[in-house]
């Protein structure tokens, strides 16, 4: 019997090396993929998203004072650069939403309450495309909600992105304690100032 267990012992050894490895190999692949920047097709689905919305972002700065900057970045945020089911099923590109069941679908999303992120069910606006959901951001900035019509007034009166974003945060338009921080990171990384007129 002891013969037996010495003729196993290399052979287990050699496989528990063998998972330790592979193991290991996996964690630093998926390290590596976590930090790594985006791929050249990956920036260029950004730059087409950006350059199909811009042009009706800067309309609704002509028209509501609305930061071309913060629409784009607020819709890149919000709709994972239109490829999230709310974005790409109903063309709802910021996370507006609704009440009634004939214009709305309800979806789980995440809301950061006391401290955490949980899981929520809510409804959600539906659009027609994706210049119908641009517009009725504008006018939400504009008009504001049912319980305080100046709520956003300070995001329109803003004179550049920084104070917009923060004020969008004041304002409770997302749930994200980072939100503004995220933003602003969006409109610096892929200089979107360019498209504010």
């Amino acid at each position: 019997m002891p013969k037996r267990r010495k003729k196993h012992l290399p052979a287990m050894i050699t496989g528990i090396l063998a998972v330790f490895f592979v193991a290991v190999g996996v964690v630093a692949c998926h390290r590596l993929t976590l930090t790594e920047t985006p791929t050249k097709p990956a920036v260029d689905e950004h730059r087409v998203f950006i350059k199909r919305i811009a042009p009706y972002a800067q309309e609704m700065q002509q028209q509501y004072s609305v930061m071309a900057s913060i629409t784009l970045a607020q819709a890149i945020l919000e709709s994972n650069w239109g490829q999230s089911t709310l974005a790409s099923d109903y063309h709802n590109l910021f996370g507006v939403k609704g009440t009634d069941p004939n214009t709305s679908r309800e979806l789980a999303t995440k809301e950061y309450v006391n401290g955490k992120w949980i899981t929520v069910k809510a409804r959600f606006r539906v659009y027609a495309n994706d210049e119908a959901s641009i517009k009725d951001h504008a006018l939400l900035l504009v008009y504001g909600t049912k319980w305080n019509a100046h709520l956003y007034d300070p995001v329109r009166q803003a004179t550049d992105y920084q104070t917009a974003a923060k004020a969008l945060q004041t304002a409770g338009y997302a749930t994200d304690p980072t939100y503004a921080d995220k933003l602003i990171q969006i409109i610096e990384t892929y200089n979107l100032t360019q498209y504010d007129q």
